[in-house]
């Protein structure tokens, strides 16, 4: 079994808080490939270990960590890394991997080399986390486009936040992409929240799981 990677449609839309979700949902591993802010405070890979509840050698390394809390390129840049392509390997596990990106689809990695071309070096299947607020429904389509128009295979939508039934349904019809779960405003967030959202997964949540047991999108190197 491979895995799933987990994009957004921008930042802060809560990706690592869905990667959490996901790795009880599927029993999996956790992996952060380029890990930018540690100088602010805690990891992503810190904040899904006390989300999820899972410890230990679920969680892999990241193949870069950045000390600015600024966009992978930016961030490196600032500290005299080169970010390449040739540089990112899937972790080895018998359990699904779940990995997170940083920023939306195109966020820049480095010279010419975007999130998305990350994601197909990888060969995974792509769950898009989203918004529910106004400007969802373009951030998301133009995400999709991005994803698709290099041949990658999306598994489904997650949307963060108040419901909002108008926009998500706009999202699967123009789209043409189903929903794997909506994510609400969870007061308190912690591992509890995050184990009732996975005892509780959708129906077509099954359609990724098949995702990661079966073919994926195209994997280069």
């Amino acid at each position: 079994m491979k895995g799933v990677f987990v994009t957004g449609t921008d930042t802060g839309v809560g990706k690592t808080v869905v990667a959490a979700w996901l790795m009880r949902a599927l029993d999996g591993d956790y992996w952060k490939p380029v890990q930018t802010g540690l100088a602010e405070g805690d990891s992503d890979s810190e904040t899904v270990r006390r989300l999820s509840g899972f410890h230990g050698d679920r969680f892999h390394a990241p193949t870069y960590a950045l000390q600015a809390p600024l966009s992978p390129q930016a961030a490196a840049q600032h500290e005299g890394v080169r970010i390449t392509i040739a540089g990112f390997s899937l972790p080895q596990s018998s359990r699904p991997m779940v990995v997170e990106g940083a920023g939306g689809v195109l966020a820049p990695l480095g010279e010419g080399l975007v999130m998305a071309e990350l994601i197909a070096h990888l060969g995974l299947s792509v769950v898009l986390v989203a918004r529910t607020a106004l400007g969802t429904i373009n951030h998301s389509l133009l995400s999709l486009e991005a994803l698709r128009s290099r041949g990658l295979e999306v598994a489904g939508m997650v949307f963060c936040g108040p419901p909002d039934a108008s926009n998500r349904k706009a999202v699967e019809q123009f789209g043409v992409v189903p929903t794997l779960g909506e994510v609400p405003l969870l007061d308190p967030l912690d591992a509890g929240a995050i184990a009732t959202l996975a005892n509780n997964t959708p129906p077509c949540f099954a359609e990724a799981r098949h995702m990661v047991a079966g073919s994926t999108g195209t994997a280069h190197g």
